[in-house]
């Protein structure tokens, strides 16, 4: 019998032939990544170094840089775990990025490798065709053997069809799936998106979609690689991979097929990812904030379209206007290709690369009574400030129109 590609890594890497769901495999993890607290329980248990310092990232990206004494104090610390610890691949604020952008740009990820990070949004790396998964209490584990245990999921299909109409990107495609699926159909199972849709999509539609995965509960979350993934990588990684693709007679739970020759770009309404609206049906909503930016859609491609919609506009005045890149390279691209100047001058603030808002620890916090529209990917009661606020969830043209406006828009209208 065929497997899939989860199934195909979870089985090189765990030494098998063959796995199928359901089984149990102890797997090695090709990289990982560490925090304050986890380094604090290698202390605890008298460990002395973590199994292989290079395979090991850490980055700043949630408190970039901090806005109080306790982040200030854990992020020292983090600081000293890295000398400690020896370990070389370390990206403090303001130097790189986001974690979910920065690791695919240093080559950190590659086709075909098994990755688990600490943090629910690493089914991202499924971008590039790598089987990533989001790991909390095993991540002291992993640092010390550079193994975990799997249970083998069984794997949901979503073949894309259809052209992409303008004005609509990879966010309302899975936008679209997280409405009409919900938010539990992926729990503990690996997603496969494929068809033409998918293979005409743009990598940075691509990295979207395989990162919001995790708002329909995915553990893994995987695309073919192709020649714009080997284009990416090119210069970033000097080290082999072998990409994976599904086999003709691989066994999916569940396969579904999404058209979105006729789709309206989608607004994921409060407070939750899976309460999605058409924008024309919750058009002229009164906003406070609008947010381009994040590990979701902090990528060049959405500063052009941000740039594209504003030319020429204004910020409404009863609304500020945040963006924020992924990472310094993008932040350096979209500046030399005057999206910055373009935003500024209709009067968004540009910010330096962080998760901020989405954090809800500092920068862009909202107040109570206020909402926001934005291209990150949670809008759980109180992720940005105030549980007395609102986060409707859309496409960088789609929160653009809006931050015009002064209220939700179709981008389609602008």
């Amino acid at each position: 019998m065929g497997m899939t590609m989860v199934e195909k890594i979870l089985a090189t890497h765990s030494g098998r032939d063959q796995v199928v769901p359901g089984e149990y495999v102890w797997a090695k993890i090709d990289e990982t990544n560490a925090m304050t607290d986890t380094f604090e329980d290698l202390e605890r248990l008298g460990v002395k170094k973590v199994w292989d310092p290079d395979k090991v990232y850490c980055v700043s990206d949630h408190s970039a840089p901090p806005a109080n004494i306790g982040t200030a104090e854990e992020v020292r610390k983090l600081r000293e775990y890295i000398k400690k610890y020896k370990i070389k691949n370390w990206f403090e604020y303001g130097r790189h990025g986001i974690v979910h952008q920065i690791n695919p740009e240093m080559g950190f990820v590659r086709p075909g490798e098994l990755i688990a990070m600490i943090d629910s949004h690493s089914t991202t790396y499924g971008a590039f065709n790598a089987a990533s998964c989001a790991i909390y209490m095993d991540a002291v584990y992993v640092l010390i053997t550079g193994k975990l245990w799997f249970k083998v999921p069984e794997t949901i299909r979503f073949d894309i069809c259809g052209k992409l109409p303008e004005f609509c990107m990879g966010k309302d495609i899975i936008l679209k799936i997280a409405g009409l699926y919900g938010t539990d159909i992926a729990i503990y199972k690996a997603v496969e998106f494929m068809g033409p849709t998918i293979k005409d999509l743009s990598l940075s539609g691509r990295w979207t979609i395989c990162n919001m995965a995790a708002e329909i509960g995915s553990k893994f979350a995987i695309m073919e690689a192709d020649e714009k993934v080997f284009d990416f990588l090119k210069g970033r990684t000097d080290k082999p991979y072998i990409p994976v693709s599904p086999d003709p007679d691989a066994a999916y739970c569940q396969r579904y097929t999404v058209d979105v020759t006729n789709m309206s770009p989608m607004v994921a309404c409060p407070h939750d990812p899976s309460n999605v609206k058409p924008v024309e049906e919750v058009k002229g909503i009164k906003i406070q904030q609008a947010l381009v930016g994040s590990c979701t859609n902090g990528r060049l491609e959405d500063f052009e379209m941000a740039a594209r919609i504003i030319k020429g506009k204004k910020v409404h005045p009863d609304v500020r206007l945040l963006v924020i890149p992924a990472s310094m390279e993008v932040w350096r691209a979209a500046m030399h290709a005057g999206y910055f100047d373009t935003l500024t001058e209709a009067g968004a603030l540009i910010c330096h690369p962080t998760c901020g808002p989405c954090a809800g620890q500092h920068l862009g916090v909202l107040a109570s009574g206020e909402r926001c529209i934005s291209t990150t990917n949670r809008n759980f009661q109180g992720r940005m400030g105030s549980p007395q606020s609102e986060v409707y969830l859309a496409n960088p043209a789609t929160v653009t129109a809006s931050a015009i406006a002064g209220q939700i828009a179709d981008p389609r209208e602008a």
